[in-house]
Order: C-alpha cells, then structure tokens, then sequence
C-alpha cells in the first residue's frame, strides 16, 4: 500500500511506524518544527519512560504528492480546513483519524462522499522533545479496537480491505458502522474530560480532587443526555445509569493509570486546548441543530 500519514504527532507518527514496519510504502507529513526534527533524526519511539529509543527511516514531506492508496489524517479537530483544501487535487482514499463531532458533511462537501473514511485512532503517548513515547499494551487496550466505517454506515469491501491490512500490520482495527454517532459519543465524553484534566493540570492533579471528578463527570452526562440518541459505544452507556460515587472512583483509578498518564490528558499545550474548544462548538452546534 502507497500510504500518506497526514500529521506527525503521537498518532500519526505510531500509525506510520508499525504500518512501515508491516512493509507498507509509508510517508510521514509534518510541518514546521516537527518536519526539521524528523529530517535530522528520523522516527524516534520509546515505550512510556523506558531509555531504549527506537530509531525508524520513514521518508517526510512538507507537502503531499499527487496520488496514493490511502491517506490516513491524523490531525486536530481545529486543523481540519487547511487539510481538506491541501488534498481537493491529491487522488486517494482519505480515512478521518481524530476527534471530530461536526459530522461527515464537512469532510464529503469538500473531498466528495466516495473518498471520505471516518475512524478514530486508539494508540497514545506523549511527545519528549522529538521522541514519540507510546503507552505499553495492557488488557484495557487490547480489548478496545480501532474503528473505521463508510459515512453513511454501509459496510464496504473498501472498509473490510482496511481492516485486514491493519490487523496484518498488528493494529487492532474493526469496522464500525455508527462512526459518526461514535466520535459525537467519544466527543461529549473527551471535551470535559479533557478540559477538567487540562484545568487540573494534568490527570492525576486532577484524580486527586474529588470534587473537580464529580462536577467532570456531571457535564459528561449533561452531553451524553443532549444527544438523543443511545452512546456508541454502548458502554458509554454506564456513564449515564451506574451511581456518581461509584463512577467518581472508578473514574479517578483511571486518572491515575499508566494509560492516562501516557496520554493527551497530560498535553497542555495551546493546540490541545483549541481542539477541546472545537469540539465543544462543534456539539453545541449538533445540538442547536437538533432542537
């Protein structure tokens, strides 16, 4: 597979590695800072504080070329515009791996409905300097898969083909056929999430101070109430039945777990926080739209 990672941050660059890895003809596009660093060192990984830094030849361009097989986009919900006008011209099926709740509208108004995949990506880490430091496998994170579907939730041989090279490439992946409902899902639970954690000053600040969990754990359940229609994932579901106290605790064991901590609840940077502000508008607007 010709493939063009669009965003070298902990995603994008932890996608491109085991997809390069795998054998695939991958290309990594950064921008700015990130495009020198990976010009002068290449990828470079290490798993969670472990000193062993990995060291991969994966080509980077500043611009992509004129055609591949599939361009996975692996890029914040505010940054969005300046992608889907970089790729009106560049031939290629586009697979949407962030946070998004705007709908597929935007993406297929601009690229047309027959080349837009949604997904979300399931991997994470944190950047040190240039060094991508990614999360250890645990139980909770061999059981959650990488969804990707069609738009409109049909089931496409496109859809099935992706999910086998993904798997074959040691990426957990399934099809999903709800991937609108499940990023506005994911989305009503990372915007306070995140902003709470951001405000704390990172998750386990944050798990420290039950009070700021529980008013955290309100606002997720006022979202998931607006949306009218049951989380997807059904698990989600859980956040709106079981009791506060019990979801307060459970909640702030998670916040002080190697996942959360090697995750982008520790990322306090001001692009984090435009993307949580994104999505905020984004599902205010889906829920003016609504009512």
């Amino acid at each position: 597979m010709k493939l063009l990672v669009y965003g070298a941050g902990v995603c994008g660059t932890l996608f491109a590695a085991r997809m390069y890895e795998a054998g695939h003809e991958v290309t990594l596009l950064a921008r700015g800072a990130r495009l020198a660093a990976l010009r002068q060192n290449g990828v470079r990984l290490a798993q969670e504080d472990s000193p062993a830094v990995q060291r991969l030849p994966i080509p980077v361009v500043g611009t992509p070329a004129d055609a591949y097989d599939l361009i996975a986009v692996f890029v914040r919900a505010h940054q969005v515009d300046p992608v889907l006008e970089s790729l009106a011209e560049i031939r290629g099926d586009v697979l949407f791996l962030l946070n998004w709740a705007a709908g597929p509208e935007p993406l297929t108004a601009a690229l047309g409905h027959e080349r837009v995949l949604l997904g979300f990506p399931t991997n994470g880490g944190t950047m040190d300097g240039d060094v991508v430091r990614y999360r250890g496998s645990s139980a909770l994170t061999r059981r959650v898969a990488m969804p990707i579907g069609e738009p409109d939730g049909r089931t496409t041989p496109r859809v099935a083909r992706l999910v086998d090279t993904f798997r074959a490439a040691g990426i957990n992946a399934a099809a999903e056929t709800r991937m609108d409902a499940w990023l506005t899902t994911h989305a009503a639970f990372e915007v306070p999430l995140g902003q709470a954690a951001g405000a704390a000053g990172g998750p386990v600040a944050l798990a420290a101070d039950p009070a700021a969990v529980h008013a955290m754990l309100e606002q997720i359940r006022r979202n998931l109430a607006t949306r009218g229609t049951p989380p997807v994932p059904r698990a989600f579901t859980a956040l709106r039945s079981l009791p506060q106290g019990l979801l307060v605790t459970v909640l702030r064991r998670f916040l002080r777990s190697p996942t959360a901590v090697h995750s982008g609840l520790n990322d306090s940077s001001p692009a984090a926080a435009a993307e949580l502000e994104r999505l905020a508008a984004q599902l205010r607007a889906r829920t003016e739209t609504r009512s």
